[in-house]
Formats: structure tokens, sequence, C-alpha cells
């Protein structure tokens, strides 16, 4: 093959992980040019988070039946992993089935891998992750082949780290603007709740003090309504002023919040939060969206249901992720309630904002139960 071919079809490359901020598409780009270079039979690659040093396939190409049909052979640790971790491989190397436990599991298949070839991915210092490229033929390849391997290696890197930059650039962005829309709640419907709530305040002195029940009670209950909005208001203020999940993972936040919201509403509520199928961080928008809908879920149970115990169950399964609330509440009749109630129509926006839908079951008495599902 040609150096120029070579060379042609890297420059094919570099404009294709140009044109996408997609870690997924960028990998499976990648493997489908590397079986243009070398015309090798099976690739996969591993994105690795040095946070929990572990490593997941993030795409794949041409699996043999052995992995094919076995994934949990493409799960824990082997030999090129170990090495990367180790920060031992910081160019393209050929592996073994003498040395890889992959391998060794495909000798006696009949289409069995016997040799791969790991590039290791990097920004900077950062480990990013790896790409496998293997062939079942016994076949080393040689030292231009792997010089060509890093070369690809290193324009997939900058194009993964591309997409970091533009993803933190998209959330620093949003932080901006939640920041510049909390400001605008305190300096408006928070302080003119707090006008509204002295001057109530005032006015129930005045009426205390000519002995009139009904206005007292009207007052007491218009000054309940404004002290709650303007808690609501502040609240919000400080949802949109921080980060909710503080770098936690989904279910750590989830954990957190009934006492969180116990401490804000003056009241502890027995809460058991489950979670199954969650080995693997969410994307953030995702976790963030799921987190917001159980905080709304549980902080209506605990308000205005008057819930004694509450159960939150986290589930995810393939492509699909469940968050589920259930409570001991008063419950309600669903045709009952305002379609423009805030709680309410607000889950169900975020729930369809990230591609899913949001159910709910209720009746009086009977507690209430809220379902989001969420694809990945």
């Amino acid at each position: 093959m040609s150096a120029r071919h070579d060379l042609a079809i890297l420059d094919a490359l570099a404009h294709r992980l140009a044109q996408s901020l997609d870690v997924a598409h960028i990998l499976e780009t990648a493997l489908d040019t590397l079986d243009e270079l070398l015309r090798l039979e099976t690739s996969w690659a591993w994105l690795y988070d040095e946070t929990t040093g572990l490593a997941r396939v993030a795409a794949s190409r041409a699996l043999p039946p052995g992995l094919a049909d076995h994934p949990e052979r493409l799960e824990g640790t082997c030999f090129c992993l170990g090495t990367y971790a180790a920060g031992d491989m910081r160019g393209a190397a050929n592996v073994n089935v003498v040395w890889c436990t992959r391998l060794a599991k495909l000798v006696d298949d009949a289409t069995g891998l016997s040799c791969h070839a790991s590039v290791p991915l990097y920004a900077g210092e950062r480990k990013l992750g790896l790409l496998n490229v293997a062939s079942a033929d016994w076949r080393e390849l040689s030292e231009d082949e792997l010089s060509l391997l890093y070369t690809v290696g290193t324009l997939v890197s900058l194009a993964i780290e591309r997409t970091r930059l533009a993803a933190r650039d998209a959330e620093l962005a949003a932080a901006e603007e939640r920041n510049r829309i909390a400001r605008d709640i305190h300096d408006t419907i928070a302080q003119q709740l707090a006008g509204i709530a002295m001057q109530l305040e005032s006015a129930e002195a005045f009426v205390g003090a000519n002995n009139d029940p009904r206005a007292a009670t009207t007052i007491r209950r218009a000054l309940d309504l404004t002290r709650a909005a303007l808690h609501d208001a502040r609240r919000s203020v400080l949802e949109l002023r921080t980060s909710p999940l503080a770098g936690r993972d989904l279910l750590s936040a989830v954990r957190a919040l009934p006492r969180e919201i116990g401490q804000a509403l003056g009241r502890d509520v027995n809460v058991v939060v489950t979670g199954s199928g969650m080995m693997q961080r969410l994307p953030t928008a995702l976790e963030i969206g799921l987190y917001r809908i159980v905080c709304e879920a549980m902080t209506n149970a605990m308000r205005h249901a008057g819930a004694t115990t509450i159960s939150v169950h986290v589930d995810r399964r393939g492509k699909r992720v469940k968050a589920r609330v259930t409570d001991d509440g008063a419950g309600f009749e669903l045709d009952a309630v305002p379609q423009t109630r805030f709680g309410l129509l607000g889950m169900n926006e975020r729930a369809r904002l990230l591609g899913g839908a949001l159910r709910i079951e209720s009746a009086p008495g009977s507690g209430t139960t809220i379902e989001a599902t969420i694809p990945v």
C-alpha cells in the first residue's frame, strides 16, 4: 500500500473527525478508517475514566462470535488496559495471545483472534482510552503500520478532546445563563414577595388589634402562601446558581435529597433510595434532568401530600433509564389537577426535553407514583 494512499486516507479521516462533536461517531469513524488502512478484520475502542480507573467499550466493528456472543469477555481488565492504566503505553504496540487474557479465550474459536494492536489515546497527560485492532492470522503489525496507527490515535485524541472542550463551553454558557435568571428572580420576584409579606404582617397586627377573626384568618392564609412562594423563589435562585450534582453521581445526589428537602421544609420523612444498572455515569444533562424530576416529586410528596414514606428507584437497562418515586401520601384525582400546575408541568417538560416521557399514577388516599423514562 503506497504512502500517498495512506496520506489520502488520513486526510479524509481528519476531515470526517472535524465534522462531528459526538464521541461515539468519532470512534466509529476511526475504526472504519483503520480497517480501510490495514485491512484488519475487527476492532473495538475503549473509553477510560481516570476517576474510577475503569474502561468501557464505546464502539466496535465486526466483532467475532467469541466476543459478540459473549459481551462479558469485553469486561474487566487485561494486559493492554493494565499497561495503559500504569502509564507504560505511550505508542501503538503489538499484543499477542500470550499476554492478552481476552485473546486467550478466543484461541479455540473458529474465527479466533491471536493478535491485536493497541493504540493509546491521550490529551496531554490525561488518559482518554484505547483503540484495539485485531487479526486472526497471527500477524503482528510492522513498524510502519504501528506508526500509522499512532497517527490515527493522535487525530482521534484531538477530536475527542475537542468534543469535551465544546461540552464544557456549553456548560459554562448554561451556567452563566442560569446565574442571570437567578439574579432576575432575586431582584424582582423574591424582593416583591418579601415586600408583600411585610405588608401582610403589618395588616395582621392591625386586624388583631380590632379583634376581627375572619380578616385575621384570611390575612394569615395569604401570609402563609406568600412565605411559601418566597421560599420557592429563594430555592429556585439557589438551584440556578449552583450545580445540583456538585460532582456527585446521580444516586449519590438523590440520596442526599431527603436531608436537604427535610431541612428546607422543617420535617423528616423516611426515604429509601435504590438503584440498579448504574455502574457507569450517565450524560450530565440527563443526570441533572432526572435529579430535578426526583427532587420535585419528593418535595411535592413531603410538602403537599403529607407522605411519611417515600421510595426512589433509579434503573438503567440498555438504552433507557427510569427514575420512579412512590409515596404513601394523600394522593389526588389526576383529572382534577389543572394542566398549568407548575410542578407537574415542569417535570413533564424536563422529561420531554430529554426525549423521554413522564407517567403519573395516583388516587385519593392511595399515594402517588411518578416515573420518568429517558433514553440514554
